[in-house]
């Protein structure tokens, strides 16, 4: 069966240059974006409930800007005043800039990696005396925490903020003809919202192990998988998966 309809699991890019509507304008095809999971706030009397406090610590890591936003929304509700010599390490050049939304820029010590955790780290051995605060979610890549203790950073994770499922009740009866996910979280909220689901001839596209081993573990088949040497972006790995059915069917 050719794929003529795609849902991804992610909100709309922002930008009219995404790859996707590239991809959906050279094979004609039809993809929609729809959100799986969402991020709530904790509320300040949950996150309380963890004793860690915002100002025992000199330095705030941000490994994304749902962490900016919160950490930021909590200092509000429990009336913080942030010192103006809190560091700010954070994981790329644009969660770093988005910390414009809250900060004057230029006045702040605000220093970040290229995009994986473990070129912060590099970044971060110039300040081995601070005492580090790591705003998270619930769901936390295990790694992190990992490589700060193994490097032997003082530091505090907290909860900040959560991921929870989306309501895709609107979507009972839309069919595609490929569903991607990008998190184990997207594909526990497909079962939430569709306890029954059936994959039959549905192709289902996952982005790294994590969420193909979820998408196992419910019995389900993968049929398009990245990052791969071939295909390095999901866009990428569908279209190649595209290009092979075509074929097929010619």
């Amino acid at each position: 069966m050719k794929v003529k309809t795609i849902l991804v699991s992610q909100p709309k890019p922002e930008s009219e240059r995404s790859p996707y509507f590239d991809l959906a304008e050279k094979y004609k095809l039809k993809i929609d974006f729809r959100s799986f999971i969402h991020v709530e706030g904790v509320p300040a009397q949950e996150f309380r409930k963890q004793k860690v406090g915002i100002l025992e610590h000199t330095a705030v890591i941000f490994t994304s800007r749902n962490a900016v936003d919160h950490f930021f929304r909590m200092a509000e509700e429990m009336r913080v005043n942030v010192p103006e010599n809190m560091k700010y390490f954070c994981i790329s050049e644009s969660t770093a800039y988005y910390l414009q939304k809250y900060v004057i820029y230029r006045k702040r010590k605000i220093f970040h990696g290229k995009q994986r955790f473990a070129d912060l780290i590099k970044v971060m051995k110039k300040h081995r005396n601070e005492k580090f605060l790591l705003p998270c979610s619930d769901i936390l890549k295990k790694e992190i925490p990992e490589i700060l203790e193994k490097e032997n950073y003082l530091f505090n994770k907290a909860v900040f903020y959560k991921t929870v499922c989306s309501d895709l009740s609107d979507l009972e009866d839309v069919k595609y003809d490929m569903l991607v996910f990008f998190s184990p979280a997207g594909i526990e909220s497909l079962f939430k919202n569709f306890p029954h689901f059936k994959q039959d001839t549905t192709k289902i596209a996952v982005f790294g192990p994590t969420t193909t081993k979820a998408v196992k573990e419910k019995g389900l088949r993968v049929d398009v998988e990245a990052p791969t040497k071939n295909a390095p972006s999901m866009t990428m790995a569908i279209e190649y998966y595209i290009k092979e059915a075509n074929k097929r069917k010619r």
